[in-house]
């Protein structure tokens, strides 16, 4: 799995195969790697929340702006509490549903080949991807 979606990378011309041992941290998929994808995993959420924060405080401190360019203060609502509150809301309304659909109906959204016995002895014939990987699957 990761070999072959790392190795896409090897695409990009003239840096591709550095850029894979790059990310590979060696010659080919190993405990580096994995290590290193873990902590991409781990990290990456809190990177994006410091982004967001610090838009936010962006956002308050000059305020939003137009492309246009012309200023009509008569027309401005303050963000807090009208838009904080909404967001809010709809940030519990999306929770709770999430939460009812993971606690009360689990298998919902599942795969059925999920429910299949696994057997190592026999593989099987339908493997494909998902449909978010269908586009590299044709590539190979």
């Amino acid at each position: 799995g990761a070999t072959v979606i790392t190795n896409l990378l090897s695409a990009v011309p003239y840096i591709g195969n550095d850029l894979v041992q790059w990310i590979w941290g060696g010659f080919s998929v190993d405990n580096a790697t994995l290590t290193r994808f873990f902590a991409f995993h781990f990290l990456f959420p809190f990177i994006i929340t410091a982004a967001t924060i610090l838009h936010l405080l962006f956002l308050h401190e000059t305020g939003s702006n137009n492309p246009v360019g012309i200023n009509s203060d008569a027309d401005k609502i303050p963000f807090h509490p009208y838009f904080s509150y909404k967001d809010l809301l709809g940030f519990v309304f999306m929770l709770f549903g999430l939460a009812s659909l993971a606690l009360f109906s689990p298998n919902l959204l599942g795969d059925p080949d999920n429910f299949i016995p696994a057997n190592p002895l026999v593989t099987p014939p339908h493997i494909k991807p998902e449909w978010y990987f269908l586009f590299a699957y044709a590539i190979l």
